[in-house]
């Protein structure tokens, strides 16, 4: 196992109800990650790419990614991360409403790290955040941020 660490979490999701959720459920770890959030797939890769007004953005240990979101949608945003050199190696958990074969399909073959349906009972989705938080922050071993 690897040590305990502060991870910085980047959560895509246009849901504003989701995404205060995640953070709740992130801000009772052992070790709360830095949480930063974007509210659609353009965001996300600006973000990512410290493009604008994300210039000083940390890279992100982990981004957790909603499928469905307005001007680009988790797949694209999955697609283009798995096909930047620079990004390619931060996992990505696809966190989301649907439960449709074809997402969860189209997400492992765009080689999501993990799909995982948000479930609908509160104490089941900050269980379900948490477990994400702490096997990326506590078990996993991830590469290093630049």
């Amino acid at each position: 196992m690897t040590s305990t660490r502060a991870l910085d979490v980047l959560i895509v999701d246009d849901d504003d109800a989701d995404a205060l959720m995640i953070e709740e459920a992130l801000e009772t770890a052992a070790v709360p990650p830095h949480v930063h959030r974007v509210a659609d797939g353009a965001q996300a890769l600006e973000y990512l790419r410290r493009e604008g007004a994300y210039a000083d953005a940390r890279r992100p240990d982990l981004i957790l990614l909603d499928l469905n979101m307005p001007r680009m949608g988790g797949r694209e945003v999955l697609a283009e991360i798995r096909e930047d050199a620079e990004l390619t190696a931060i996992p990505v958990v696809v966190l989301t409403t649907s439960n449709a074969v074809p997402d969860i399909v189209g997400s492992y073959s765009g080689h999501a790290s993990a799909y995982i349906t948000k479930p609908m009972e509160l104490d089941a989705f900050e269980a379900v955040v948490q477990q994400i938080n702490r096997f990326y922050g506590s078990v996993a071993s991830l590469p290093s941020t630049a």
